[in-house]
């Protein structure tokens, strides 16, 4: 049993379609289905049942994605781990985050980074889904809100940060000191849609402390889109004070503390327990926490 075998076997429970699966590999589907035959005789057992055009994994199926995994990512540490021995200033090094912290916090430590390492290539990408890309290996570490422990992770906790009513600094609310969080209810508010990490965790919060559903009247799927409506005057917005970083927006934009059950995001630090940790890596991994606990 070799890696290529693997690299196919894996492609085929992915995508649990054969055709589907060669073309990813780039290799036609009867070369494909013989090397899993191959792989399935090699290990005496089915891999996976053909139910006419239904492709199924059988238990030694899903054994074998298992231990398969960690095989080829064993291959992959080996081969990055070499390469640094031959040369310790090349590689990348994949960051996933929350997309509001890749706009508006996060760009001056690339800087630094880049300066320091101008050899690595940093790749730094957002999404919501980080848990899920730092687990399947698409992201080396993932700055993500706090979750159970998991044996799988390294989980480093970061800041705890509240959330505030932002407002337009011509708004009748500008000079409010704080205000409470059943009055969000009255408030005209821009938010991401039902279904993003900010907007699940302020509705939990009115819901299960305020009694009540927070209504919205416009929703974007960007942080900056939602500071260019509360600049326009078309509502305010529920986030974490970070946004504000910018110049231009602490002129136009007013911060409201919520006086009672402000919502908080707690944010963590994560990468593969069982993952080869690079220098650049090591490096990267102290800088954002030492920027998250300032």
């Amino acid at each position: 049993m070799d890696t290529r075998h693997i690299q196919y076997f894996m492609a085929v429970y992915e995508h649990l379609h054969f055709t589907k699966a060669a073309e990813s590999l780039g290799i036609s589907q009867p070369t494909l289905s013989q090397q899993i035959r191959v792989l399935e005789a090699e290990l005496g057992m089915p891999l996976f049942d053909r139910i006419g055009k239904q492709v199924v994994a059988t238990e030694a199926g899903k054994l074998l994605h298992l231990h398969g995994g960690r095989m080829l990512l064993a291959e992959q540490d080996a081969k990055i781990a070499i390469k640094e021995l031959m040369s310790s200033a090349r590689g990348t090094v994949r960051l996933s985050v929350l997309p509001s912290d890749l706009d508006f916090q996060l760009v001056p430590l690339f800087i630094h980074f880049h300066s320091e390492y101008p050899d690595i290539q940093l790749q730094a990408f957002s999404t919501i889904q980080i848990l899920e890309e730092v687990l399947s290996n698409r992201a080396d570490i993932g700055i993500a809100l706090r979750t159970p422990p998991d044996k799988r992770l390294v989980q480093i906790p970061l800041r705890s940060e509240p959330y505030y009513l932002l407002v337009h600094s011509g708004s009748e609310l500008a000079g409010r000191a704080s205000i409470k969080l059943r009055e969000l209810e009255q408030i005209p508010i821009v938010m991401y849609p039902r279904g993003f990490i900010g907007r699940d965790l302020v509705e939990t919060v009115c819901r299960e402390k305020g009694g009540f559903q927070l209504s919205t009247v416009m929703e974007t799927s960007t942080a900056i889109s939602l500071l260019q409506l509360v600049r326009a005057g078309v509502g305010a917005t529920i986030q974490p004070l970070n946004l504000l970083k910018q110049e231009s927006m602490r002129h136009e934009i007013v911060a409201i503390p919520i006086s009672d059950h402000a919502p908080m995001r707690h944010l963590e630090l994560i990468y593969g327990s069982e993952r080869y940790i690079s220098e650049a890596h090591r490096q990267l991994t102290k800088w954002l926490i030492d920027f998250f606990s300032k």
